[in-house]
């Protein structure tokens, strides 16, 4: 077998293979004989038919057959000759396939990029620190509460944590424009639903009330027709009522699934939540400075076919997530291509890393991730079994925690320094 490779691009090869005519007649004459023993036609016994009889019932479909085949173990064997690592398939260019003559076919492909992971000892990390305290939990209650009010009618004039039921109608220069009316539309003062100058407009507001607000929608607003304009507002109003949150006892802490222990039971489970969120953030941030700052390091030239392939995954999941019932209503690529490529480059970094590394996959971790998962459900249990059961499900756990011990290899290299933080700021809470 003769191959020549000619590069026509940075990661593009193309390869010409010739194969001599005796190997891919003699693999004909071996299937067209392997047929004779099983195949069935009229007048022939079984296992008895000639090859000659098969070889003109079938000579060209098994030709056909054969020539894919010696194509894709031909190129196999090339590539493995000429050291190369295809990234994805090739795109295969007959030259000739006659019979009796050699098979010549062109194969033009991308390989892989050499990785070689630099800049391990001077990369800066800062880690945050933080803790789940006291006044943490209070706030988290507190909130808990806030989700469950009780609204009482009151006759007086609306203020910051009112509830207040309206009907609007919206204009234009004088027009209704779309989306600017509503019925029995509730509104909490100061809960930040509404555009903040129309809630402005609300405050003293009582039952029975009628009152036109004036606003003019911000420039940034996500409707282009109405950014930036002035309208106005006609308001009647219904109902003012007034918030009451629930107090802190046995039949409130029922609500959110603690049957016993009360209060103290509840905020128990509550800072256990709160100490696992905390840590998956605290995660999540040193894994983004990590990956930024292992890319900004190790600069690659990407195989253009994978960061194509990273592109058309990610229009379909948005796709999927859109409704989408057609490739034509999927979004424009243009939008991911970053995105793509930022993808294609980290699993390409990281699978470097984790051969340079020599690193294998944790099952303990991977153990107590499914725990963790499974414990968001009431028969925790029996979701675990459900996990650890799913082969696809088990496969993407292990993929994930192979990365985060890849992570935490770099950061064992690299230059890490405490940045103190609080709940509050890295979960945005109350914000």
């Amino acid at each position: 077998m003769q191959v020549s490779v000619e590069t026509t691009g940075a990661l593009e090869r193309r390869m010409e293979v010739q194969v001599p005519a005796e190997r891919v007649e003699k693999a004909i004459d071996e299937r067209l004989k392997s047929m004779s023993r099983t195949v069935r036609l009229k007048g022939f016994r079984p296992g008895k038919v000639p090859v000659n009889v098969v070889r003109q019932q079938f000579g060209q479909q098994v030709r056909q057959e054969v020539l894919g085949d010696v194509v894709q173990s031909t190129f196999a064997e090339a590539v493995s000759q000429q050291n190369l690592n295809p990234a994805t398939g090739p795109r295969i260019e007959p030259i000739s396939m006659e019979k009796g003559t050699d098979l010549k076919y062109r194969a033009v492909f991308e390989i892989f990029p050499d990785v070689e992971i630099k800049g391990l000892e001077s990369m800066e990390i800062a880690r945050p620190a933080a803790e789940v305290n006291t006044a943490d939990v209070d706030a988290m209650i507190e909130n808990l509460r806030q989700q469950r009010p009780t609204y009482t009618p009151v006759e007086r004039e609306a203020k910051d944590t009112d509830r207040v039921t309206i009907d609007f109608t919206g204009t234009l220069d004088g027009q209704p424009f779309d989306g600017g009316a509503g019925e029995n539309v509730p509104v909490v003062l100061g809960a930040g639903r509404m555009l903040a100058d129309f809630e402005a407009g609300l405050k003293g507001v009582r039952a029975g009330e009628e009152k036109t607000i004036d606003m003019t929608f911000p420039e940034n607003y996500g409707g282009a027709d109405l950014a930036g304009k002035a309208v106005q507002f006609a308001i009647k109003v219904h109902t003012v009522e007034e918030q009451q949150l629930p107090e802190l006892n046995d039949e409130f802490c029922k609500a959110y699934g603690v049957e016993e222990g009360g209060i103290e039971r509840l905020r128990q489970e509550v800072e256990d939540n709160m100490r696992r969120e905390l840590a998956e953030a605290i995660r999540g941030r040193l894994k983004k400075q990590v990956l930024d700052a292992l890319l900004a390091a190790n600069p690659l030239e990407l195989p253009k076919s994978l960061v194509d392939a990273q592109v058309r995954e990610l229009q379909l999941d948005a796709g999927r997530r859109m409704g989408a019932k057609d490739m034509s209503q999927l979004p424009p690529a243009e939008g991911f291509t970053e995105t793509a490529r930022r993808r294609v480059a980290l699993s390409l970094l990281i699978n470097e890393v984790i051969k340079q590394g020599s690193i294998k996959v944790d099952q303990a971790k991977v153990m107590e991730r499914f725990e963790e998962l499974a414990q968001q459900f009431p028969d925790a249990d029996k979701a675990l079994q459900t996990y650890r059961g799913n082969p696809q499900i088990r496969r993407q756990m292990e993929s994930g925690v192979l990365e985060d011990q890849a992570i935490e290899w770099i950061v064992e290299r690299a230059k890490v320094t405490d940045q103190p933080s609080s709940f509050k700021e890295l979960m945005n809470f109350g914000a």
